[in-house]
């Protein structure tokens, strides 16, 4: 007599605990696609293979490489079609760190400017009127507020 052992299913609780995640969050990466969607028990609960919990590993891996959701859906969809995609990935990271690159040029900008400014500081604080004169004298460089423009528009790197 054969006995054939059953897969353990794991339920969105169980999964959630094992990858130290919400509930919530397992079933919005399954309502964008990230992860399968998952088998039903007979009462409709979610059971997923524990298989599942490499790939909700590389999904938060991921994230904390910057990669927006967006990408990892690009990534694991590259990658369902049995392609390798790090060639992607590569390309990915290029643009991250011209991201960080460009980020990095208009903080120090920033702060050369700030530097300027507290160097101009001590001038203008005697005269009177206004809140504040010396942030009432500041006024940005040009080339400064194109690249703080671009900095912004940057942000965050990683987000959903």
């Amino acid at each position: 007599m054969s006995m054939t052992k059953k897969k353990p299913w794991l339920r969105i609780g169980e999964l959630a605990a094992q990858a130290d995640l919400n509930p919530k969050t397992i079933r919005y990466y399954e309502k964008i696609g990230l992860l399968p969607a998952p088998q039903r028990s007979p009462a409709g609960y979610r059971l997923y293979d524990p298989a599942e919990c490499e790939r909700l590993e590389f999904i938060l891996r991921a994230k904390a490489i910057g990669l927006t959701l967006e990408e990892i859906g690009e990534i694991l969809t590259v990658r369902g079609r049995g392609e390798p995609p790090c060639e992607r990935v590569l390309a990915l990271l290029d643009d991250k760190i011209d991201a960080v690159n460009q980020q990095v040029q208009a903080l120090s900008a920033f702060g050369q400017e700030l530097v300027a400014l507290r160097e101009e500081a001590e001038e203008v604080m005697q005269a009177n009127g206004g809140i504040c004169r010396i942030i009432e004298h500041y006024t940005p460089a040009p080339s400064n507020q194109a690249i703080r423009a671009k900095a912004r528009a940057l942000r965050p790197l990683g987000g959903r």
